[in-house]
């Protein structure tokens, strides 16, 4: 993988520490392995990333920060992976999941009057929210697993090119 251009993107664990809204876990920061990039870590964030971005739940990027930590995974590629679902794609992406688990759970989609408000959700979690959960665990364990697998490969491939460019210049 191209590490420098990786690292370039990537804040480093001293700047992190700086921000006042990480004083808390500040401690935490100083775990080496959550900064290296090497195909476990940068794979196991891939997975993370992909995983949590599917999450409908408030605070993605904190949950894939304590997955990170917990599991040794690379933090700042995991928490910039959750952005996949910003602002333009949550829509689509969690009307996609709700309608793939309403298929696989073989219920009716509802196509009640749509009312953007915080009362209208909340009565009506016990229609959408099973479906919705359940597709977007599926879609994200897919995706988790699909960029872990990849990164896996892509990394293998790196390395095997490298590798055979370094053979051949060895050669007369």
């Amino acid at each position: 993988m191209p590490k420098k251009s990786i690292l370039q993107h990537l804040p480093t664990s001293a700047e992190l520490r700086k921000h006042q809204v990480l004083r808390p876990v500040a401690h935490l920061l100083h775990i080496e392995e959550i900064w290296h990039l090497n195909r476990r870590s940068v794979a196991g964030a891939f997975f993370i990333g992909l995983f949590t971005a599917f999450l409908p739940l408030p605070g993605q990027m904190v949950i894939a920060a304590v997955i990170a930590i917990a599991t040794r995974s690379n933090l700042p590629l995991s928490v910039a992976l959750v952005w996949i679902s910003n602002p333009f794609t949550i829509a689509p992406m969690f009307y996609f999941t709700y309608r793939l688990g309403a298929w696989l759970l073989n219920m009716q989609i509802e196509a009640a009057a749509l009312d953007l408000s915080v009362s209208w959700l909340w009565n009506h979690f016990g229609i959408i929210g099973w479906p919705l959960l359940f597709g977007s665990l599926l879609c994200g364990w897919f995706a988790g697993i699909t960029g872990f697998v990849l990164t896996h490969i892509l990394w293998r491939l790196h390395i095997l090119r490298r590798w055979h460019m370094r053979r051949q210049n060895r050669r007369p």
